[in-house]
């Protein structure tokens, strides 16, 4: 929606959606200088469409299935889906394939949420999928894999074994057996053989979630939360992760027993510790992981990244031991 200079866009409920700056403010302003603004001043003017706010990371896959019905409306309205083999098992009539998709010998079951499936994806032979699910374009579900709803798998993934309301960034896998349930997994991670994330305590009490914002463990108001995991993370095959596990960016996790719950970004370890994942070391890993899809890592984002190394400092507790 398209908003003149001095107006503020509203929803049902008085609270604001976007706006747009008149000349005199600066170009970038951070949300927390919003309320420094003179707000009252901007023309409102009210949004008359329901607003699905996001205010904490899990409600990422929490309100996942109710975006991928809407999205699902918008991608196919008026739209043709390419023809289905006759090799699979079709339950309900929301499965859409775009063009260069191929679903072989899998069971695809629509009436508890649409599927959609990419342009040039693939869903291999004895899959197993539940909507509401999205497969993006040019990525890949693994032979026999079990994938339940309120799950997207973002561009260029290869994901299989058990998984149920995930949502894959682009360029990560999962591509072999192992559980993950109610988790957020960031681009250029990879998930080892075996993995398995927890996303309910033994004790069925409320997760508590490590918060960057807070610097401590926050409570979610949630029994089911599995692993949230931040770009360019790995970890290695059999790795268990508790429930309600936090994984940094650049991250590589791997070993026996459980590791903490909180993973600082560019921690190299597991359950019996961790050292630092150095900067040239990470930037030599994701040339090589990138180089792999024919993409490179630009100057722009090694120096973000450089910044994101710098300012996670303060969690690698075990460097200021050092000092």
């Amino acid at each position: 929606m398209g908003l003149p200079k001095g107006t503020m866009a509203m929803d049902s409920n008085a609270q604001w959606i976007g706006l747009k700056l008149l000349d005199e403010y600066p170009e970038r302003i951070l949300l927390e200088n919003l309320a420094d603004l003179a707000l009252p001043n901007f023309q409102k003017i009210i949004y008359p469409h329901t607003v699905q706010r996001i205010e904490n990371v899990w409600e990422l896959f929490q309100k996942n299935g109710d975006e991928i019905e809407k999205d699902y409306k918008l991608l196919t309205q008026n739209r043709s889906s390419q023809k289905l083999s006759t090799s699979n098992t079709l339950l309900g009539d929301q499965i859409f394939l775009e063009e260069g998709a191929i679903v072989e010998a899998s069971i695809l079951n629509s009436l508890t949420g649409p599927i959609y499936i990419g342009k040039d994806a693939e869903v291999m032979e004895g899959s197993i999928i539940r909507g509401p699910f999205v497969l993006c374009e040019n990525s890949t579900i693994k032979l026999g894999a079990k994938i339940y709803g309120q799950t997207t798998v973002g561009p260029n993934c290869k994901v299989g074994g058990e998984v149920q309301n995930v949502i894959f960034q682009s360029n990560s896998n999962k591509g072999h057996d192992g559980y993950l349930g109610n988790s957020l997994i960031g681009e250029w991670c990879n998930i080892g053989a075996d993995t398995n994330s927890s996303n309910l305590k033994n004790t069925y009490q409320e997760v508590k979630l490590w918060s960057y914002q807070s610097s401590k463990f926050e409570k979610t108001n949630t029994i089911f939360c599995g692993l949230i995991m931040g770009d360019h993370a790995k970890c290695g095959i059999n790795t268990m992760f508790n429930t309600g596990t936090v994984v940094g960016f650049g991250a590589n996790v791997f070993g026996a027993g459980y590791p903490r719950q909180f993973v600082p970004d560019f921690a190299w370890g597991g359950a019996t510790g961790f050292s630092t994942f150095g900067f040239d070391a990470f930037v030599e890993t994701a040339q090589t992981v990138m180089a792999r899809r024919n993409m490179i890592l630009t100057e722009e984002q090694k120096n973000l990244y450089h910044q994101i190394f710098e300012e996670t400092a303060l969690y690698r507790v075990w460097e200021n031991k050092k000092m």
